[in-house]
């Protein structure tokens, strides 16, 4: 399986840190976002790694090279300075993915999710999801899960906001940033600038409620300048309390 990291954002929240560098390349704990999460895919022996870029992509392609001293391989998507939002860039990067399968992992986060157990993913599905209980600063999360039915087994994904705000919706969760897809549950043929909300189509995005952290680095108490400096203050931590429910 390989899998893709994106890398793309301009990291609005936390500017000025962004300025003059790419939000992945942030440094948490000493290393890069994007390090922490080239070091959990190799453990997972997921050693085939697509990254896109936009803003200031040029740094993000010097600090990680081919990836050889991280145990990995890593090819570049370049969007050319305009990020092509989640699907779009998804798309772009297709010739570069194959056709099997891969994981999408949002390049801003830090998770101990053990990429070696990626969600699993049905032909009926355009995606499978791992969501996780909503963190307080996201109290009304994201989507809910349906069950589906018993022969079939596992969760399908409610994303349509009526039936969210309906009086008897079920609980919301929390989207990780971590996720299963295919290249034929995406458009073929337009490129350009769209979210994933294009992309399902009428095949049911699947999910899974797990008991993993992610944290958004989303807030910064200090002005630190260039890329050698980490991100402090209070993250925005997404912490699962629960026990693990996984689909099929």
């Amino acid at each position: 399986m390989k899998a893709m990291i994106l890398a793309a954002g301009r990291g609005e929240r936390i500017r000025p840190l962004t300025d003059h560098c790419p939000k992945p390349l942030l440094e948490v704990g000493g290393r890069s976002l994007l390090a922490w999460h080239l070091a959990a895919l190799a453990r997972a022996g997921i050693r085939d790694i697509v990254i896109n870029h936009a803003w200031l992509g040029a740094q993000i392609e010097s600090a990680l090279g081919d990836g050889r001293r991280y145990g990995v391989r890593i090819a570049y998507s370049d969007e050319h300075g305009e990020a092509l939002e989640t699907a779009g860039g998804i798309v772009n990067a297709l010739p570069l993915l194959g056709s099997e399968p891969f994981l999408v992992v949002n390049g801003d986060i830090w998770t101990d999710f053990d990429y070696a157990r990626p969600p699993l993913l049905d032909a009926g599905a355009s995606a499978s999801l791992i969501l996780v209980p909503n963190p307080p600063q996201h109290p009304r999360g994201d989507f809910a899960l349906l069950p589906r039915e018993a022969r079939e087994g596992g969760n399908d994904v409610l994303a349509d906001p009526e039936r969210l705000a309906a009086p008897d919706a079920p609980p919301r969760y929390t989207f990780s940033g971590i996720a299963c897809t295919a290249p034929s549950s995406l458009p073929a043929a337009s490129l350009g600038v769209f979210r994933c909300c294009r992309c399902c189509g009428k095949r049911q995005p699947r999910g899974v409620c797990a008991a993993v952290c992610t944290r958004d680095f989303g807030r910064i108490s200090a002005r630190p300048s260039g890329c050698a400096n980490s991100m402090s203050g209070s993250p925005a931590e997404r912490t699962a309390e629960s026990a693990v429910h996984r689909t099929r």
